[in-house]
């Protein structure tokens, strides 16, 4: 089914974005790990709207843990996450209940769907549907942080500006620390100021601006992964394609591969100070043949601008089959960027703990 991912540890997302709850169901996470309930309130305020740059629709985004746990430990029993939404406004949407919004899943989901589908808020395409990835990602995240192994995301760009990188080769501890504790994430202050205008300055207009999220998973052992279909880039891309508005991903060079030759592009291999075999560079992202390589695995998703605009738009009206102007209510954010490193440190999670070799 579209709403499950995994088959390891499953996931199944449930709700829609103007439904009474939305959350997911996790099953196949071992008993005895502790749910720190703080970390997880912590992580979810990540992705939470807070400032001018974001909607204006305001949820706790309090996560529920309905079962799966005792006296805050996993007990076996499959975890029940519930979020509930309280700050809707189902009326915004009534002027394009048969005028699809441009760029949005309206006009496919309607053709899909018979015209049945739930159009408040975009439904189960939501967006708000991240809150409950995140809830899920956070209880995989637990399982891999207590082998030692980090995930960490950063805004690497915005429209025109662009961050430093994060280090390639090994944990810089002081910068994720930085980044992980923040819900607008960025190497260089400078950056962000300007990343901050560029949004504003869309706001301002009536519209909306993209960008890019660099992520890298610090301390993953070799050999996780397989070959071509089972490859790790096609666990991870597969997850981070659910996040709604990614519309592109690379992993380590990318696509700067298709201008290099093979004499920059291959990754070296040395042996560091303590004589493991390592790499000079890691254009790969960390990638070998589908498995991990050992090195900080690394790659950027892009993000769509946010579709809903203040802007007029055409559309056509699907009951008299004609084109029209579109006027979008509601509360939206000019740029869903920084909201969303959480949400890929989250899916992330969840498609490493489900990898080829990876043992629960």
């Amino acid at each position: 089914m579209s709403a499950t991912f995994g088959n390891k540890i499953k996931v199944t997302l449930f709700g829609q974005s103007h439904a009474q709850a939305i959350g997911a169901i996790v099953d196949g996470v071992p008993a005895g790990i502790f749910i720190d309930e703080e970390r997880l309130s912590a992580f979810m305020d990540r992705r939470r709207a807070k400032d001018e740059l974001a909607t204006k629709r305001q949820e706790a985004d309090k996560v529920l843990i309905k079962s799966g746990v005792v006296n805050s430990v996993t007990c076996g029993a499959p975890l029940c996450l519930m979020i509930e939404n309280k700050d809707t406004r189902s009326q915004d949407y009534s002027n394009v209940a048969m005028v699809p919004r441009p760029s949005h899943s309206d006009f496919a989901a309607f053709v899909k769907y018979g015209g049945n589908n739930d159009i408040r808020g975009g439904g189960q395409f939501s967006g708000r549907l991240t809150a409950a990835m995140c809830a899920a990602g956070f209880i995989c995240l637990e399982i891999l942080r207590a082998r030692g192994i980090e995930i960490v995301s950063h805004v690497s760009r915005i429209g025109a500006v662009s961050d430093e990188k994060l280090n390639q080769l090994k944990a810089d501890d002081a910068v994720n620390k930085k980044l992980l504790a923040s819900s607008f994430p960025v190497i260089s202050e400078v950056a962000k100021d300007k990343m901050r205008e560029e949004v504003l300055r869309a706001k301002s207009e009536g519209d909306s601006v993209g960008g890019e999220i660099e992520c890298a998973v610090y301390n993953l052992p070799a050999g996780l992964g397989s070959d071509f279909f089972g490859s790790l880039e096609s666990l991870i891309a597969s997850a981070v394609f659910s996040v709604p508005a990614v519309k592109g991903i690379e992993f380590g060079a990318g696509f700067e591969f298709a201008q290099m030759w093979g004499s920059v592009a291959n990754d070296s291999f040395i042996l560091d100070e303590n004589a493991q075999v390592v790499t000079d560079s890691n254009n790969c992202g960390g990638i070998l043949g589908g498995i991990s390589s050992g090195l900080p695995l690394i790659f950027k998703s892009a993000f769509k601008p946010t579709p809903s605009i203040a802007k007029a738009q055409r559309s056509v009206d699907l009951k008299d089959n004609k084109e029209t102007e579109l006027i979008i209510k509601g509360r939206h954010d000019p740029c869903i960027v920084p909201r969303a490193c959480a949400v890929i440190e989250a899916v992330t999670a969840i498609a490493l703990v489900n990898a080829d070799g990876f043992v629960i």
